[in-house]
């Protein structure tokens, strides 16, 4: 395939594009794709020794002089659980952080300091058919990775492994294309994977911070469960692509391995078209699937029954509450035909729901504007993502690993610099945080801020103090 066909494909790991990844899942466990068809999963959680942060709170946060806050930037991701007949996903997630230099007021700082990532527990993706992805990356991407070296569509000539150093980029570090899948080194299938963030001083190679953040990946997109009626991916995907040929007169069954986006554009991964096909591929999907007469739900295809991506206790229910923020199937597809959804690029925006706070008002900075959450900064030029948590994951969760950070530098599941991390509501006590902080007693602000500069301006919190207490 040629570089076009790359940036058009890369980034389908955005949380399976929309559409639903193609797949079954190969049979076995272990070091096998396990069985997403006839067998239900089961999540083995990393112990508890890896997703406990350190006891403390905010008096070791407050006692530091640097911390770090890092987060995937979907909050969920999938991939193809093989790559020899039809291909959507490679293996493919991407990491921010921001480091911080405690002070009044603090600082961001992305000089003189090296940020280096590591996944726990997990150094090789050379497991069962994921390892496919090696042997067809060229004929499907047009590049040729190492092994356990991942694509990269930010920085191509840079390939990432599950361990390495993020670049600096602006205000915050990233890794780009970590190559991960789901099955931790003891042959287990984890599909919230653990990554460990550490910041060293340049010059000394001393420690400075560390944390950790959930890397989610999941290959349970469960194609099986309507075509080839097998858990067999490769029987699967074949009556995909014949189904496929004998609607619309391709010949894809004789053209293996086939990469979708390679006639299907999206946005997202690059394209400035619909690509050849003339059908954005969240299009095709969406609209054919929206138009059955039973349509399969979210988590059919966005992983999924178990792994349950859009996890955010606020924000899911059982079904994943998706259609909330974006739509049912056949509207997705509707508004993409019509123009009025670029997909990937037309998101839901959080002032859609929270749009009025204390006394009636509007909240500042909910509204992003034109950038999406993921990419968007608040307060300090903090990420929203480095407080919040990551789209689909914003904290507090049900996954340990999502909530590690708050718990780590604040000693309670909630937003970074929540006022409920001490008290028993969002607001605190109010509006006489000076009375109650202005000496020694610390807060959740306590995390970034050394002191105070006229706090009784709340023009000067996030979020100008206007959310509403829960």
């Amino acid at each position: 395939m040629k570089k076009t066909i790359l940036k058009i494909s890369m980034l389908c790991f955005a949380t399976a594009l929309v559409a639903g990844c193609g797949s079954g899942s190969g049979n076995g466990s272990g070091s096998t794709n396990v069985d997403n068809s006839s067998t239900q999963r089961v999540i083995t959680p990393l112990p508890a020794s890896e997703t406990t942060p350190p006891s403390g709170g905010i008096n070791n946060a407050a006692s530091a002089s640097y911390v770090v806050l890092a987060w995937n930037d979907l909050g969920m991701h999938c991939l193809n659980p093989s790559y020899d007949t039809a291909v959507i996903l490679p293996p493919y997630n991407t990491v921010f952080a921001q480091v911080v230099k405690r002070g009044n007021p603090p600082q961001l700082v992305t000089t003189g300091v090296t940020v280096s990532y590591r996944i726990v527990r997990n150094t090789t993706s050379q497991k069962g058919l994921f390892s496919q992805f090696w042997t067809f990356a060229l004929q499907l991407f047009g590049v040729a990775p190492a092994i356990d070296k991942g694509l990269n569509l930010t920085d191509p000539a840079v390939s990432n492994g599950l361990t390495g150093t993020m670049l600096a980029k602006g205000n915050h570090f990233q890794v780009d294309g970590i190559p991960l899948t789901p099955v931790n080194d003891g042959n287990t299938w984890t599909p919230f994977q653990l990554a460990e963030i550490t910041v060293t001083d340049t010059a000394t190679g001393s420690v400075i911070a560390r944390t950790r953040t959930t890397v989610p990946t999941s290959d349970e997109i469960n194609c099986g469960k309507c075509h080839g009626n097998s858990s067999d991916p490769t029987v699967v995907f074949n009556d995909i692509l014949a189904k496929h040929d004998a609607s619309h007169g391709t010949n894809l069954v004789n053209s293996k391995p086939v990469l979708c986006a390679s006639c299907h554009g999206s946005p997202v991964l690059g394209a400035t078209s619909s690509g050849s096909s003339g059908i954005y591929l969240s299009q095709a999907i969406h609209g054919f699937h929206g138009r059955l007469a039973s349509p399969p739900g979210c988590y059919d295809c966005h992983p999924g029954d178990v792994t349950k991506c859009n996890r955010s206790t606020h924000h899911t229910s059982a079904n994943g509450n998706c259609t909330t923020c974006h739509g049912s199937i056949a509207n997705v597809a509707a508004t993409v035909a019509n123009g009025s959804r670029v997909p990937w690029e037309t998101e839901p925006k959080c002032v859609t729901c929270h749009n009025t706070g204390i006394g009636g008002t509007g909240v500042a900075g909910v509204d992003t504007g034109a950038t999406l959450y993921r990419h968007a900064t608040g307060h300090g030029g903090v990420y929203c993502a480095g407080c919040h948590g990551s789209p689909h994951a914003m904290v507090p969760t049900g996954q340990p690993t999502d909530n590690y950070q708050s718990v780590q530098y604040q000693g309670a599941a909630k937003t970074i610099g929540d006022c409920g991390a001490c008290h028993d509501t969002s607001r605190g006590g109010g509006n006489d945080f000076a009375d109650e902080h202005g000496s020694d007693r610390l807060s959740a602000c306590n995390v970034c801020h050394t002191g105070y500069q006229n706090v009784a301006n709340t023009a000067n919190w996030p979020h100008q103090f206007q959310w509403k207490s829960r």
